[in-house]
């Protein structure tokens, strides 16, 4: 960690507490200037966060963060983790490095410049707000053979916040895990490198945990956090989601998607619902019927069923 994060976690522990710390205060426990002190305080707002000042009382954080344990989370991981304060994107980290990495190699960040979401959306990822995170892994079979795959990372991500207490999870297809109904977390897989008969990937995946309403209201969809539930240790969730993570892909690599659908089905938001497919500039209606061992989405219409897969569909409930 270099001096430039160390000051300013320093900082931002003194303001997470229930009260206000004054300027002096943080200046003479951390051993800066008053002036130096304002000037790391200005600079947080660049991070997505969001501080309150007043005067004669001092600072505080508008909504508590959670941090990660670096040496906690290196401690409970087999694999190699690549841990950051500050980085561009935890996907392009890993696809910048995929050669040296092996499959299970994680990357995590605290806050992430150039965040990304599927189509090309912006993640906005303010700092320790939330969770990112990308993973490697490498099959020995073409892409072709993986398309169910973003379906088990979500059950991997419901099955691990399920196992600490979270309650109210569901999964919108293809690949969104969503907290009373409204969007959780979500999933972005990027192809490294592919062959005939290998393929690498980069899984990401941010989770929310604690969203400020100054960062909520950049965002155009309905949204929840884990903070409405109390928010978890980030370190152990993500300890456990590596290890869950790892042993679902694994079952995936050796069995494919069926031994998933079940999971999926108790927790599939559009069950049985009628539902609008979109596949610019067509659209489809009909009843929701699960998915298939492919990983398609499955539409009952007009008494026919059929089955739709692809990166530019869209589920909407009607």
């Amino acid at each position: 960690m270099n001096d430039h994060w160390k000051r300013k976690r320093q900082i931002l522990a003194l303001l997470s507490s229930d009260h206000f710390t004054s300027g002096e205060a943080i200046a003479s426990e951390i051993g800066l200037t008053r002036m130096a002190v304002n000037q790391h305080i200005d600079a947080l707002s660049d991070y997505g966060l969001e501080v309150f000042s007043v005067k004669g009382k001092g600072y505080k954080l508008a909504s508590p963060i959670t941090l990660v344990d670096e040496q906690s989370l290196i401690g409970g991981i087999e694999n190699r983790c690549f841990y950051f304060d500050e980085i561009d994107s935890t996907n392009s980290f890993m696809l910048n490095h995929f050669v040296d990495l092996k499959s299970g190699d994680i990357c995590i960040a605290e806050y992430q410049s150039a965040g990304r979401g599927r189509r090309g959306r912006q993640w906005l990822s303010p700092y320790g707000n939330h969770l990112y995170a990308s993973l490697f892994w490498r099959f020995e079979t073409n892409a072709s053979n993986l398309m169910g795959l973003s379906l088990v990372i979500a059950c991997s991500i419901v099955k691990t916040l399920s196992e600490m207490n979270i309650t109210g999870l569901g999964m919108k297809w293809p690949n969104d895990i969503y907290l009373d109904d409204k969007k959780l977390a979500g999933i972005l897989i990027e192809v490294a490198k592919t062959e005939t008969k290998q393929t690498e990937l980069v899984i990401g995946f941010g989770i929310n945990m604690s969203m400020s309403a100054a960062q909520g209201e950049l965002i155009d969809q309905p949204w929840s956090d884990l903070a409405s539930q109390g928010v978890p240790d980030k370190t152990q969730l993500l300890v456990s989601l590596h290890r869950n993570l790892k042993s679902d892909i694994q079952a995936f690599s050796n069995h494919g998607l069926a031994p998933f659908i079940p999971f999926w089905n108790a927790y599939d938001l559009f069950a049985n619902k009628q539902v609008r497919l979109l596949m610019a500039p067509n659209e489809v209606f009909g009843l929701c019927r699960g998915i298939d061992e492919q990983g398609a989405v499955v539409i009952e219409t007009n008494s026919e069923i059929k089955v739709y897969i692809g990166g530019e569909i869209s589920l909407r409930g009607i």
